[in-house]
């Protein structure tokens, strides 16, 4: 038997394009329910046609005589009891009411038969014997050509379909919606993947088993049926499966969560047990369920929670597909979800997705090799530090990184440059994360005083408190909801943090506050973010971190059960009142004590904040260098933003050299 044939069946086996020892399938086109709706929309329209083609005008017998006797009458037909005829042409032309061509007139054979031969002998008119085949030719248009229709529309858009399991009744709804690439598209390998290199680790076992696979079965192992990748989003879920499948150089059979489910009860199962069955013939492959938590939720927890939910039927399906593969089957299943919490334990056992692998946000060394990746595609100028930007980028993910190198392609090209510079790139990191800069927006010299000291507050608190991270820049140009922002340049990704570290950033979110307050003798509302910023902070050292004394190291931090993450339920407290008011007591005192040395600090440096507070309305942004060098007591000496917008303004109306006032004579026209 062929290798292209099915074992069992012995039919062709749907096979992909340009796979070696196999012949490419025929295309298969199909029709989709409109293609079929307008077709029989156009023979509907075609039969009323004929009929009305078809339409017979019944007349008296005196105006048959009257049109035998003026030629009007092109041919006749006599039967029995009536006679059919059709009028000329000519007589139709000149009688624009009239529209219908074939007449018949009923007659009584013993009274008006011998004046029918009188009539006919003195006015010729053709006679046919063509009336029975009219008759079933008029049947046939009226009563067989819709039933044949009626019965090829069932056909197709019922019976046809039902092979497709529950749902194929109607039309193509149980069938799979998944998105096969093949080994002719462009592959994805590991090296356009950066930063997950333990994950990378993890999967090189299963693409030597889609490579290799009676390697395994040499010793008796097993290869994990499932691979759950679990991560925030935008951290490479969906380009590591590709390149899982890119790798191993075999097929990847695609879909969402959510295109298993429909309107129509059963549809989901059916087209599980469709996507299986495609894999399976085209074995070795993968597939790659992408936001599985969609239907894989746990059940009986959900809003409908009975055993006719569909979306629990399509999980029942899924559970039954995946344990009905054999050894011998080289389907490998991936599933990538952001809520690996919510899925249902039956989903994650062994035997279903034995391997659960975590994707986290990339650290500096991976953000560092993503933009590395990304900044293949374009083209950076000798000043660009994709370093500095990996550190000034904590918290990214892969997405967010290949948002800003675009961006900062974007920016340059609008700019007309030959590259694209680290200003650009600083810029794109900016916007990503915080939005567009307002560079228009006409601001209050009030309000821009308040912003610019309350900036200075944090720029000089982050600047002189060792246990804090270092200053990037600070800027009072308003970007997205915020009126003005400090940035800071860790040194290094952070996985704990310490009491002196949320110390002071403590003391750095209190620094606006206290500087408006100091300077400006009021407050606003800008130390909004700042303030809840901190109690957040305050909370989680008193509540989990147990860096309180009084408190102890007991953790109070909520804990979130089924009914709050699906319900969206409050959760519930687990301590007194008594414990809840030692807890506010302890919060307030961690938000004090932290207040209390920032004011201390602030007041003992007075001089250097009101330096930056006028640095800043001059020049509106400023980077650690310039901040160090206000500090040290220096003074700057660089354009300022009016400066240049003047420049740039005198450089667009600068006055025409000679030469080109000698060319634009040259080619003015003569008088």
């Amino acid at each position: 038997m062929d290798e292209n044939q099915d074992k069992k069946s012995g039919m062709p086996r749907r096979g992909l394009p340009n796979r070696p020892g196999k012949k490419p399938p025929l295309p298969r086109y199909k029709r989709g329910p409109f293609s079929y709706l307008i077709i029989a929309i156009a023979i509907f329209m075609v039969m009323m046609m004929l009929q009305q083609w078809q339409r017979v005008d019944t007349i008296r017998w005196d105006e048959f005589v009257k049109h035998v006797e003026n030629g009007d009458v092109e041919s006749i037909t006599v039967k029995e009891t009536d006679v059919t005829g059709q009028l000329t042409d000519d007589y139709l032309a000149s009688h624009p009411g009239k529209d219908r061509k074939t007449f018949v007139v009923h007659f009584n054979p013993d009274v008006h038969g011998v004046w029918i031969k009188e009539l006919l002998q003195k006015h010729p008119v053709i006679q046919s014997d063509t009336a029975p085949q009219r008759i079933w030719l008029i049947m046939l248009m009226q009563w067989v050509l819709p039933l044949v229709l009626m019965i090829g529309f069932i056909y197709f858009f019922f019976i046809r379909n039902l092979r497709s399991g529950a749902g194929g009744m109607l039309m193509s709804f149980g069938r799979s919606k998944h998105r096969l690439q093949g080994k002719d598209k462009a592959k994805v390998t590991f090296e356009d993947v950066a930063g997950v290199e333990e994950a990378k680790e993890e999967v090189a076992e299963i693409i030597e088993f889609l490579k290799n696979p009676k390697k395994f079965q040499r010793l008796g192992g097993r290869i994990p049926r499932g691979v759950l990748l679990v991560g925030p989003p935008g951290c490479g879920k969906t380009l590591l499966a590709k390149a899982i499948a890119g790798q191993a150089d075999v097929p990847f059979f695609s879909i969402s969560g959510s295109d298993f489910v429909e309107m129509f009860v059963g549809v989901g199962a059916s087209r599980v047990r469709d996507l299986f069955k495609q894999a399976k013939e085209n074995s070795p492959c993968i597939i790659f369920l992408d936001e599985v938590d969609a239907i894989g939720r746990k059940r009986g927890a959900g809003f409908v929670g009975g055993g006719h939910d569909e979306r629990e039927q399509t999980l029942n399906a899924i559970l039954v597909e995946m344990d009905g593969f054999d050894t011998n089957d080289q389907v490998i299943v991936i599933a990538a979800t952001n809520r690996a919490d919510i899925l249902d334990h039956a989903l994650t056992r062994p035997g279903r997705f034995d391997r659960q692998i975590f994707i986290p946000l990339p650290d500096l060394k991976g953000r560092l090799e993503i933009l590395r990746v990304h900044a293949k595609k374009v083209k950076l100028g000798p000043n660009s530090n994709l370093e500095r930007l990996a550190r000034g980028t904590p918290m990214f993910s892969g997405a967010d990184l290949a948002a800003i190198i675009n961006e900062a392609a974007l920016a340059a090209t609008m700019a007309n440059k030959d590259n694209i510079e680290l200003a650009d790139l600083e810029e794109a990191r900016d916007k990503v994360r915080w939005g567009r800069a307002k560079k228009s927006r006409v601001i209050d010299q009030k309000e821009k005083e308040i912003t610019a000291y309350h900036e200075a507050g944090h720029t000089l608190v982050q600047s002189l408190l060792k246990d804090a991270d270092p200053l990037h820049k600070v800027s009072i140009i308003p970007r997205g909801p915020m009126g003005g922002a400090t940035f800071a340049l860790p040194e290094k990704d952070r996985t704990i943090f310490t009491k002196r570290y949320c110390m002071a950033l403590l003391q750095v979110c209190f620094g606006g506050r206290i500087a408006e307050e100091l300077f400006c003798d009021d407050i606003s509302s800008g130390a909004q973010s700042d303030i809840q910023q901190a109690t957040n902070i305050a909370k989680q050292m008193v509540l989990t971190w147990g860096m309180s004394k009084e408190i102890g190291p007991i953790s109070y931090g909520p804990d979130l059960g089924i009914k709050d993450m699906v319900y969206g339920l409050p959760p519930e407290k687990d301590y007194s009142e008594k414990t809840a008011e030692a807890i506010d007591s302890e919060v307030k005192k961690v938000t004090d004590e932290a207040y209390a040395k920032a004011k201390e600090l602030i007041e003992a440096n007075k001089d250097r904040l009101e330096n930056i507070g006028k640095a800043l309305l001059k020049y509106e942004t400023l980077d650690a260098d310039e901040v160090k060098l206000i500090l040290e007591g220096g003074v700057l000496d660089k354009p300022t933003v009016t400066d240049l917008l003047a420049a740039e303004q005198a450089k667009s109306e600068q006055p025409k050299t000679a030469p080109e006032k000698q060319q634009e004579r040259h080619e003015k026209p003569a008088d």
